[in-house]
């Protein structure tokens, strides 16, 4: 199984160099290799593991970070919280645009696909960038969890002025090393059906919380362009909820 080194941005490369040499990230290739040959289905397709690594690293300016890809056949597309057009928005995403509204009455666009939000510089990032079909968490401990810490602190060293929505406890976990003088994180609770209402010790609830908004504020203070969070609709039954 070879390494799709062509999805990645040149300027992940040392990033990239620094990682695929190390045992863990070995044993984790070894992992899926074995995975696929046995014939157990993995989600996202392999073309799409490292799709949130096409951003230029030079571009991040908000980081959004998930869990698991999902799960289930056809929702998987490599990017945190986003689904291809024409499949189901999922409750969490769902939330997700109901916060959007709430805050800054952007409309649901009838679709998943948060790609327009990369291309403003959101690096949409899972902890996992694999998972088994039907098993939630099934290849976070492979090695995949090592890897997306070092991605975050890699940006955490490299740049400056990004703003981290971490949502939920796991999120908040993994932004803990991120250096509060050079960078913003800005954590509410999760924002899934059994989340988005809680109220956190150290966090709100992420209905309610203006996230977005703060994202934008913060950028607008720093003198760099907003994040303009409408995605661009589409009339298309499939994904009218």
């Amino acid at each position: 199984m070879s390494f799709p080194i062509q999805q990645i941005h040149p300027s992940w490369q040392p990033f990239f160099e620094q990682q695929y040499t190390q045992p863990y990230f070995k044993a984790l290739w070894q992992y899926l290799e074995s995975e696929q040959k046995k014939g157990v289905t993995i989600y996202p397709p392999k073309a799409l593991w490292f799709k949130a690594f096409e951003q230029p690293l030079t571009q991040i300016k908000v980081t959004i970070i998930g869990q698991d890809p999902y799960i289930n056949a056809n929702q998987a597309m490599g990017l945190s919280f986003s689904v291809p057009r024409g499949e189901k928005i999922p409750p969490s995403l769902v939330n997700i645009y109901k916060e959007l509204a709430s805050d800054l009455n952007v409309k649901n666009p009838g679709h998943g696909d948060l790609s327009d939000w990369c291309h403003q510089g959101v690096f949409l990032l899972n902890a996992s960038l694999t998972v088994e079909a039907g098993c939630a968490g099934s290849h976070l401990k492979k090695g995949w969890q090592k890897f997306t810490l070092a991605a975050i602190d890699y940006i955490n060293r490299h740049q400056s002025n990004t703003v981290f929505l971490a949502w939920g406890a796991f999120a908040h976990k993994c932004c803990a090393g991120v250096d509060d003088t050079k960078h913003r994180v800005i954590k509410t609770s999760h924002p899934s059906p059994l989340g988005a209402y809680k109220v956190m010790k150290t966090a709100p609830a992420f209905l309610g919380s203006k996230c977005f908004s703060q994202v934008n504020t913060h950028l607008s203070q720093l003198g760099l362009t907003t994040i303009n969070w409408e995605l661009t609709p589409i009339n298309n039954s499939l994904d009218l909820l």
